[in-house]
């Protein structure tokens, strides 16, 4: 598993291109039909941690990664819900290899810790309606 953490977080690296097609996404991963995990940390841990680091703390280096820490962007569900079908600037388009019932999941983790207190958990269903 380590070495996904590792092939994910230089793909991403790699893609600083605003234009990333949401399908083009699914090329970060050996095999998309892998990505079996349904734990919000164990998502965030495998594909998000690489960019936006353990603790959600952020980075600056091949670009731009923001702080998921303390982070009232996180307020609101359909920011991030938004964010990782969707992909914005150097953030890939993930709705293409994340299922509906994956983004609830990670973007649930996302906003309970790194010092985020948005308790509301996420549906399956706010995912979908966001697609």
């Amino acid at each position: 598993m380590n070495s996904l953490k590792i092939a994910v977080a230089a793909a991403l690296a790699l893609l600083a291109s605003p234009a990333l097609a949401q399908s083009d996404a699914s090329m970060l991963f050996a095999n998309p039909s892998k990505l079996t995990q349904t734990d919000g940390k164990d998502i965030y841990n495998n594909i998000c941690a690489g960019c936006h680091m353990p603790e959600g703390q952020g980075a600056v280096g091949a670009g731009m990664y923001p702080a998921l820490a303390n982070n009232e962007n996180l307020e609101s569900a359909g920011y991030p819900i938004y964010l990782i079908i969707h992909g914005q600037k150097g953030m890939p388009a993930l709705g293409g290899v994340l299922d509906d019932a994956q983004i609830a999941a990670v973007v649930s983790y996302i906003r309970t810790n790194f010092g985020n207190s948005y308790a509301e958990e996420v549906t399956v269903q706010e995912v979908t309606d966001s697609r």
